[in-house]
């Protein structure tokens, strides 16, 4: 009897342990590019294609490549506000159909490399509406923009690849600006707030509020998808994480780091606990630590370089923008990384050439097996 009993515990135990491999094998699937859901949906009906596209090009506003973190950040923007998450959907869905009518390269389109430029331009142009929430006139530019992004980024990565460099979010950048020169705040149709820079703190208001301040690190992470609430940014940033760790953790670092830039510069209190200090930190350690460099602790520190170079740039750029009321959007993590991409040297080694880029994770992966072919490649010369 002792012995039936000893049996039974351990085909329990063997079942346990079974069941939590199952359920941690399905968790591995969901991480990282997901290309096995490629494979699986080339047969599948051509809405479910463009659903996986869209969600592609969500993610792809993070530096991700994941359809299931695209989900995730699709909720929180509805969650955050139902209309940005409505103009979001619609600009990614416009850029998408236009690429594919227009006879677009299927794996960029597949990849989501025509949506995440055109749901930057959307949730910007709602953000800097002051004509309000459900002012359905807003659609006509949000889907001209959108489609508008696709030619740019057709034409700038021609340019751009001959260099091995990525277009990044050049056309938002350009695109949301044209807009707001074009249309100002007291355009009769499409009127918006204009920006306010950075600015010094005023001199009578000195007193920190700690608890606000580190509030504004994960709300820099939700601010590149000009999101401000704490709920929505942390699923924001719980969706990097389910792509890559190694991501998350530079996105968190670097908005701290965008935030400490932001104490060092006397810049408002509002941009501190809002994280618009911290988002253009966040990209520009996440360009850097892992995703288009092999993460080691040289691009580790690489990239808090960079996201201190990001910072302080997006506080020079949004105080010469803000005269005129122009937004400094990305522009600084953009031509940051875009420069750090150029570099040469020892650092140059650890760069991934845009075609390879994975998940940090899977670059480091490809990384060791490529050192360790080479390795055995010398030996087997020597012998």
């Amino acid at each position: 009897m002792w012995m039936d009993t000893k049996t039974e515990a351990v085909e329990a135990s063997r079942s346990r342990s079974s069941l939590s491999q199952r359920v941690w094998n399905a968790l591995l699937l969901c991480t990282g590019d997901m290309e096995h859901l490629d494979k699986y949906m080339k047969d599948k009906f051509i809405v479910l294609q463009l659903v996986v596209c869209c969600l592609r090009g969500v993610t792809r506003v993070t530096l991700a490549n994941n359809p299931l973190s695209g989900a995730l950040i699709l909720a929180a923007l509805y969650w955050a506000s139902p209309w940005q998450g409505l103009l979001g959907t619609l600009g990614v869905l416009a850029s998408t159909l236009t690429a594919v009518i227009i006879g677009q390269d299927s794996a960029e389109i597949s990849g989501g490399l025509h949506g995440f430029n055109s749901m930057l331009v959307s949730l910007l142009m709602g953000v800097f509406s002051s004509a309000g929430d459900w002012y359905w006139w807003l659609l006509l530019p949000i889907c001209l923009g959108s489609a508008a992004s696709v030619f740019l980024y057709s034409g700038l990565s021609s340019v751009l690849d001959r260099w091995d460099l990525p277009v990044a979010v050049f056309p938002f950048n350009i695109i949301i600006v044209l807009y707001l020169l074009c249309t100002g705040p007291d355009h009769p149709y499409f009127p918006h707030h204009p920006a306010i820079p950075a600015g010094v703190l005023n001199p009578n208001d000195t007193t920190l509020v700690a608890v606000e301040l580190i509030r504004g690190i994960p709300l820099g992470v939700g601010q590149i998808f000009a999101c401000a609430a704490v709920g929505p940014s942390l699923i924001i940033l719980g969706a990097i994480l389910l792509y890559s760790p190694l991501l998350a953790i530079h996105a968190l670092l670097g908005s701290a780091i965008g935030t400490l830039a932001g104490l060092s510069m006397v810049v408002r209190h509002d941009s501190l606990y809002s994280g618009l200090s911290g988002f253009n930190g966040a990209l520009g350690c996440m360009a850097v630590g892992g995703l288009f460099f092999t993460f080691s602790w040289r691009t580790h520190l690489f990239a808090i370089t960079s996201a201190f170079l990001s910072a302080y740039a997006d506080i020079a750029l949004s105080k010469l923008l803000g005269s005129v009321g122009l937004p400094a959007c990305s522009w600084a993590a953009t031509l940051i990384a875009t420069l750090m991409l150029l570099l040469t040297g020892s650092l140059a080694a650890y760069r991934i050439p845009i075609g390879q880029v994975m998940a940090p994770e899977q670059n480091l992966q490809s990384r060791s097996q490529w050192d360790a072919g080479n390795t055995a490649e010398r030996e087997s010369t020597d012998v």
